[in-house]
């Protein structure tokens, strides 16, 4: 049931295996790379509990010798202090250029070993092991690495690809229900942004995604991934079509930030919320119709997801506020506020100056609907 796509980034290509089981094979699959018999891997203390034997003995076994650091779990890891922390370790333990780091966890470990591995000695390679069904379609492929600032969201960060991607699906059966639903917030953009067929089939077969059937779970990250791939090797450093990814975005960092990065609202469940906004948007500025907004909710409603302002618990800023956290925003071009847009589900088009009028206005409306 294993499945392979290829990155094909001329002398940074790289392989993504997806399938069940990839996890105890892992000595195999990562002994092409080594040249020589040692690796170092980071993760998190909820990850280690669940799944570093199980990688530990399978490099072991191979005849690889491993070093372990654990870090706190949480999106408060991606942190400068984090960063020195992870940085100043592989320092001590030797890791040369030629090396290989593997980050096993989320996209939080995923996305802070990959920015230690592009900054350490200039560049050493690194290998994603993710955990989580986010990690898997999204952040574990297409070399976005970073962390956060008090500023917001990945500022500070690098474009550092991975030499190989091992996504075990079977490790999805130890994610809480509510995580593994965040993650398929992101599998939900992938069929909004550019396959309409994908979202159709999401829709008849969401609910066997999120069951365990081990079949459609393949599937729906592979496609994730086979699309993630596409746009990735047609614009690497997102100076135009990559943009296209972060349909939803713009509006799920301000609400991260707004929540304090907490468990108030995970990630997948901002993007899910985020890409329900969009559409309305999208709908008031005449590119969609009316019904498209609401077809959005009702999927993400039957997968029993956040997919409402309503819908996160505590208090939130009021529009304005909202508004000035997305001013920092990565995709802001020119102060001018740069959204992804649609024309309809798996139609999603980069717009330029939005009016900040219209969006102050959804989101004084969204707001209002908390009560």
């Amino acid at each position: 049931m294993s499945e392979t796509v290829r990155v094909p980034l001329g002398a940074r290509a790289y392989d993504i295996h997806i399938g069940p089981g990839l996890l105890p094979r892992a000595g195999a699959l990562v002994t092409p790379l080594l040249h020589r018999p040692r690796v170092a891997v980071i993760t998190d203390e909820k990850v280690a509990q669940r799944h570093l034997r199980t990688l530990r003995n399978a490099l072991e076994n191979r005849g690889i010798a491993v070093s372990a650091l654990t870090l706190p779990p949480g999106e408060a890891t991606k942190s400068w202090a984090q960063l020195e922390r992870t940085v100043e370790w592989l320092l001590a333990e030797r890791i040369e250029r030629r090396d290989i780091v593997v980050a096993l966890g989320g996209g939080v470990i995923g996305d802070l070993v990959g920015f230690a591995a592009a900054i350490l000695r200039r560049g050493i390679r690194f290998v994603q092991v993710p955990t989580s069904l986010l990690a898997q379609v999204d952040s574990s492929v297409g070399g976005k690495t970073g962390i956060n600032s008090p500023q917001g969201k990945n500022l500070v960060g690098a474009f550092h690809q991975p030499s190989l991607v091992l996504a075990d699906t079977e490790v999805l059966d130890t994610l809480p229900e509510r995580d593994f639903l965040a993650g398929y917030g992101e599998v939900v953009k992938y069929g909004l942004l550019g396959d309409v067929e994908f979202f159709q089939w999401l829709e008849e077969n969401g609910s066997s995604v999120a069951a365990g059937d081990a079949a459609a779970r393949v599937h729906a990250v592979k496609r994730s991934v086979e699309m993630k791939a596409e746009i990735v090797v047609r614009d690497e450093t997102e100076q135009g079509d990559r943009a296209l990814l972060n349909l939803g975005h713009t509006f799920c960092h301000a609400l991260e930030a707004a929540t304090g990065y907490s468990d108030r609202l995970l990630h997948g469940e901002g993007v899910a919320i985020g890409c329900a906004l969009a559409f309305d948007l999208s709908a008031r500025m005449g590119l969609c119709s009316q019904e498209e907004p609401g077809r959005v909710r009702a999927h993400l409603r039957n997968m029993k997801m956040k997919a409402e302002l309503a819908d996160i618990p505590g208090e939130l800023p009021d529009a304005d506020g909202l508004l000035a956290r997305m001013a920092q925003d990565k995709k802001v071009v020119d102060g001018r506020l740069r959204f992804i847009l649609a024309r309809g589900i798996g139609h999603a088009v980069v717009a330029e100056d939005v009016d900040a009028g219209a969006v102050r206005a959804l989101l004084e409306d969204a707001l209002r609907g908390r009560g």
